[in-house]
């Protein structure tokens, strides 16, 4: 005998047939998931492996601290950088210590015996090195002013016999070599003078405290005679000078300078004069 299926009978078997689909289907997503759980221990031991490994220490990590050796008496460790801070210990003749940091003038060392500390520079400087050597330590503020790029100053002198005020500005090219520009003012007795000059320098010596330093440039005169002189006018005058002079790194960041300057002013087609000027001034770099 046969039956002939009906709609209500298909429509069951459909539903019988999907419902078999999603439930192989929730199957082997459980299977993974548990797979993965089960897994998951052993990731978690992998990436913290993977994590507590250290980085590969860089060359400059690896470089040896330089060691001392103490040929004074004896060298005081200081808890902080600064004479303000107690001695905490004293490490004694021919004992050796390393250097692990520099703060200004002070350097943190540790001592063969584990103590770490600060000491001064100036008691550093009597110490030797492995090669039997002086290390050579320079002072902070003279490493300033080797990298001196930018300075400002004034200056007060002479020129001829009337009093001469002017003011200075800089900038380093390159080790010897600068730009510098110049305004200034000179009061006689029957004119006033104003100014301006910029000059090349060279210093050749830069690398010490006290150096000399030579300029040439090109610049401009104007004088205003004084009221009171009857037919006199003003003039202009285009000039050359060229000067030599001592620079002094005082301290920090202040420049003592003494120069002397020869001045040459072309007033026309065919006159020329000539005048110098002595003066000393300070100055500030940065």
């Amino acid at each position: 005998m046969q039956y002939e299926l009906t709609f209500p009978d298909l429509t069951f078997r459909a539903f019988e047939a999907s419902w078999r689909d999603a439930r192989t289907a929730f199957e082997r997503a459980s299977r993974r998931a548990r797979a993965a759980l089960a897994a998951a221990p052993a990731t978690v031991a992998i990436a913290t492996a993977v994590l507590a490994v250290p980085p590969a220490a860089s060359a400059k990590d690896e470089a040896p601290a330089e060691r001392l050796r103490v040929t004074d008496p004896y060298v005081e460790l200081r808890t902080g950088p600064g004479r303000d801070f107690p001695i905490f210990y004293v490490a004694e003749r021919d004992e050796w210590i390393e250097i692990e940091l520099r703060h200004t003038d002070w350097f943190k060392v540790r001592t063969v015996k584990g103590k770490e500390g600060w000491v001064n520079r100036a008691q550093l400087a009597s110490t030797l090195t492995e090669a039997g050597a002086s290390p050579g330590f320079r002072e902070i503020a003279l490493d300033d002013y080797l990298r001196r790029r930018v300075e400002f100053g004034a200056a007060y002198g002479r020129l001829r016999a009337d009093p001469m005020l002017k003011v200075f500005g800089a900038y380093n090219l390159a080790d010897t070599l600068a730009v510098e520009g110049t305004i200034g003012q000179v009061q006689g007795d029957f004119s006033g003078t104003s100014f301006w000059h910029v000059n090349l320098l060279i210093e050749p010596w830069s690398d010490r405290r006290l150096g000399p330093f030579f300029g040439v440039g090109f610049g401009k005169f104007n004088n205003i005679p004084n009221a009171s002189l009857v037919g006199a006018s003003p003039s202009d005058a285009k000039m050359g000078n060229a000067s030599i002079g001592l620079r002094y790194h005082l301290s920090e960041r202040f420049i003592a300078r003494l120069d002397w300057t020869a001045y040459t002013a072309f007033n026309g087609d065919t006159r020329i004069d000539e005048y110098r000027a002595t003066t000393f001034g300070l100055s500030f770099f940065f």
